[in-house]
């Protein structure tokens, strides 16, 4: 068998050659990731793509969200629109105990009524403003069976009443301050029950909620009051 002996100047040559064959496909390798990282084209243009139709779905879903939030009826405006001379009248009452009341009881009550309707003419006033709507004038007549928007605003104290709730004082003030509250508030309720069934505006519905809890309650408070 012949044997053939390559010279070792060749097979270095060779070796050579080898190693830079392999440096030039990394080099070309690294050029080419880098430049589809670079430009962009290694980026996945599905997740991109996802990742804005989330981003716009998100920023729909929560514009959709706010104006149901705010979103109204006639009712809505009815109802604030004649709640505010409606809670400006029993605040005016309620003022009206402080120097004229004689039992702690009363004073108490008066009190809490105040501090409760005061910030509620406050915020239907604000929803009134946002939706466009006209804002109840404070020297507005409220009294002698008032009506606002062709609905009976139920419970509100005649001109006559209020005169004669002004003139009296102590044991004869917490009677009439008693049951002129007791009769205003049922009118109150009954403005807010049309609210819950014929409104849509959630901020108002939901005061709606709060005046039936509360005002039932103290109606009951002072019958109990009237009774002793």
């Amino acid at each position: 068998m012949t044997s053939y002996r390559i010279p070792a100047r060749r097979r270095a040559a060779a070796a050579a050659a080898v190693v830079s064959a392999v440096l030039v496909l990394a080099a070309c390798g690294g050029q080419d990731a880098s430049t589809k990282t670079h430009s962009g084209h290694g980026a996945d243009p599905s997740a991109s793509a996802t990742g804005s139709a989330s981003a716009s779905a998100s920023a729909s879903a929560s514009a959709s969200a706010s104006a149901s939030a705010s979103a109204h009826n006639a009712a809505d405006v009815s109802f604030a629109q004649g709640m505010i001379p409606h809670h400006r009248q029993a605040v005016e009452m309620a003022g009206l105990a402080v120097g004229r009341a004689s039992s702690a009881e009363v004073k108490t009550l008066a009190s809490e009524i105040e501090k409760a309707q005061a910030p509620e003419i406050r915020t239907l006033s604000g929803w009134l403003t946002a939706w466009g709507e006209d804002v109840p004038a404070k020297d507005a007549p409220a009294a002698d069976g008032a009506e606002h928007s062709g609905h009976s605003m139920a419970g509100m104290m005649a001109a006559g009443d209020m005169a004669e709730l002004e003139k009296a004082s102590g044991k004869a003030f917490d009677a009439a301050f008693l049951k002129m509250m007791v009769e205003h508030h049922e009118g109150a309720v009954e403005m807010a029950r049309t609210e819950r069934s014929q409104g849509t505006h959630q901020g108002a519905r939901k005061m709606a909620d709060a005046i039936v809890t509360s005002q039932t309650a103290e109606i009951t408070r002072m019958n109990t009051l009237l009774g002793q």
